[in-house]
């Protein structure tokens, strides 16, 4: 940029020339003989901040040319809260498609880019995937802004930091890492600023991209990172020593580092008594357990062990079974499939048809299969108990991945029988115990071994004996309060 104000304006009209939404208005700063401009994008930009606080000022100025100087616009002239300087126009151009309003003064070789961006935001609703009974209401929108300050809002506290980066190559976006500064380990806070840092793709649309390239292992059906909606869990992770990431335009949040037992739990067994806390934390394990294994067992026991199961049940079995054409294997992978394509349609269609979709399907075509003889009803009654466990589990993405293991012990009981099932588990088991999230083991506190984690782990404990935060964290202040 130079000091000539046409020079300026065809050289931001040279490099607009493919933005029809960018506007250009020139005007004159009162009677003191000087010209200007302001360039903004129409639609992102707050036309009536622009109006009131930034045309109407510098049109109403009273003063001579001489007067009017940089500093005096600054300061006298534009009632303002954001403003900064620009040398170039390569500088405030991409500060202008973001929202901002840029102004030029003939005579002035910098531009002064002003904080003008009008966000269009949703409001602070009710978590959509993580309903509770008791808790707060509310839960994170799309703006990033608002996010933090939700999190602000959970309690005076001094220490909570948010480290800003900008993720993506041609669509930046702002990204938010949050610690305390005092509990938080530095060495895992530097390692989560050192994996976003390392994102390199020209978008990041949404948090579930940065999940992605931020994980340990690609390869493992588990989630490494939790995602949340809800800034009370958030804020709960923070307090334990952990970080959490958040992206504009998305209302998910991120978690690190996460364990399975992290998983499983739920912000509802600490606003609930201990023993009511324990009660349901044990129904989601158990619930887990019934919806990776129940289907395999079915099988294992239908096909190679009938003699472990009750006589006279066994009886019922293979009389509902009696005209079946199809092995145990082949009969609930078509049950298991449907109910997968059921559940998956009742999420895509409208919300007033989709639940009544799902149920009604769901029933109308297991009666119709077994009136048809391709399914007996005992395996009905297996996938239904599969389905409602599933459902029991408290975050969608652990739902998706035991769903999708659930498929793997089905094939090795059909192969090798229970013997297969107990192979599938021990690997399974194997994994997860190799597994880690940034440096955690993902079985902690299982594996390895920490006792005064289990206070919290499949029994939530009286919170007055939860005094110390997780050791796996290796947190600054190990101490949650101090008597």
């Amino acid at each position: 940029m130079n000091d000539n104000l046409l020079e300026n304006l065809s050289l931001i009209q040279e490099k607009t020339k493919y933005y029809s939404d960018v506007v250009v208005r020139p005007f004159a700063l009162g009677d003191s003989g000087k010209a200007g401009a302001i360039i903004f994008v129409n639609g992102l930009a707050d036309r009536e901040l622009i109006d009131q606080h930034i045309l109407k000022a510098l049109m109403s100025i009273h003063v001579d040319q001489a007067s009017i100087t940089k500093n005096y616009i600054k300061n006298q002239v534009l009632s303002v809260s954001q403003l900064t300087e620009a040398s170039s126009i390569d500088e405030f151009i991409p500060k202008v498609l973001l929202g901002s309003t840029a102004l030029v003064i003939d005579g002035f070789s910098e531009a002064l880019v002003i904080g003008t961006a009008k966000v269009k935001s949703r409001n602070i609703e009710e978590p959509i995937s993580e309903a509770l009974v008791r808790g707060p209401r509310a839960g994170f929108n799309e703006t990033l802004s608002d996010n933090t300050a939700l999190l602000r809002r959970h309690g005076e506290n001094a220490s909570l930091a948010f480290m800003s980066i900008q993720v993506g190559e041609r669509a930046k976006k702002d990204l938010i890492i949050a610690y305390i500064m005092d509990i938080a380990d530095p060495d895992l806070v530097e390692e989560v600023r050192r994996r976003v840092l390392k994102i390199d793709i020209d978008n990041v649309m949404e948090s579930g991209y940065v999940e992605q390239l931020i994980e340990d292992n690609y390869l493992s059906p588990f989630p490494q990172v939790q995602s949340t909606e809800r800034p009370d869990r958030v804020i709960a992770a923070l307090m334990e020593g952990r970080v959490a990431i958040l992206l504009d335009g998305t209302p998910f949040a991120l978690i690190a580092p996460v364990t399975f037992s992290m998983l499983l739990q739920s912000p509802e067994d600490y606003y609930e008594r201990w023993m009511a806390g324990t009660l349901l934390r044990l129904l989601r394990f158990f619930a887990a357990l019934i919806s990776l294994l129940t289907p395999a067992m079915y099988v294992s026991f239908i096909s190679f062990h009938p003699g472990l199961i009750p006589t006279k049940l066994a009886i019922s079995i293979v009389g509902a079974r009696v005209g079946v054409p199809f092995t145990s294997l082949v009969e609930a992978l078509i049950m298991e499939v449907a109910i997968e394509i059921l559940r998956e349609a009742g999420l895509r269609l409208p919300k007033p048809i989709g639940p009544a979709m799902g149920i009604v399907g769901g029933l109308i075509i297991g009666e119709a299969a077994v009136q048809a003889g391709i399914v007996s009803p005992i395996l009905v009654i297996v996938v239904a108990i599969t389905a409602i466990s599933s459902f029991a589990i408290p975050q969608y993405s652990a739902g998706i991945s035991l769903r999708m293991l659930r498929f793997v012990p089905m094939f090795c009981a059909a192969a090798f029988g229970m013997y297969g099932v107990i192979l599938f588990f021990l690997m399974l088991c194997a994994h997860v115990v190799k597994l880690k999230s940034f440096g955690v083991p993902y079985a902690s506190p299982a594996v390895p071994y920490r006792l005064s984690d289990w206070k919290d782990f499949f029994f939530r404990m009286p919170m007055f004996m939860m005094k110390q935060r997780p050791e796996m964290l290796h947190t600054k202040n190990q101490k949650r309060k101090r008597n």
